[in-house]
């Protein structure tokens, strides 16, 4: 009886782990450039506005947790941004200014050059068309509830 329990136990463990897997990558999305540029804002206060040239201002940087390793995340409120690719296309990624879409991007900040943080970008089973971001230490990790980005109503309509 001890052997079925195992047995029950491990593949659920399997289960478990490839579903979560699964349902990370179906919401994965892959954003053109157009659609990231706007303002985006998150409950918790946070708010990022993307230019086309590759900068960003924001405020309320320190009501988000994938900042907690900055020296002052309060004090930050403008950077560089770009998104992350494959150039060799083996799967290691780095962030190219020169990329016009992408499923991740990088945040780098003007005041503080070692802090970066990475954005995954997300719509409801892969969906652009009403597209997400949230900023995180590791994207396998998830969002926290008021760490999501949303585009506000202005930046859709333009």
């Amino acid at each position: 009886m001890r052997g079925w329990r195992a047995m029950v136990l491990v593949v659920s463990g399997v289960v478990l782990t490839a579903s979560c897997g699964y349902g990370a990558a179906v919401h994965a999305a892959e954003i053109p450039q157009e659609q990231l540029i706007g303002t985006w804002t998150s409950p918790a206060g946070t708010s990022l506005t993307f230019s086309k040239e590759h900068t960003f201002t924001g405020t309320g940087f320190d009501k988000v947790e994938a900042m907690a390793d900055c020296a002052h995340p309060e004090r930050l409120s403008n950077g560089r941004w770009a998104f992350y690719v494959s150039p060799e296309g083996d799967g290691l990624i780095v962030p190219d200014e020169t990329a016009t879409r992408g499923h991740d991007l990088q945040l780098s900040f003007s005041e503080d050059p070692t802090c970066t943080v990475w954005v995954y970008l997300y719509g409801y089973f892969g969906d652009t068309e009403d597209p997400g971001m949230c900023p995180t230490e590791d994207p396998d990790a998830g969002c926290p509830p008021d760490g999501y980005m949303e585009r506000s109503a202005a930046s859709t309509s333009s």
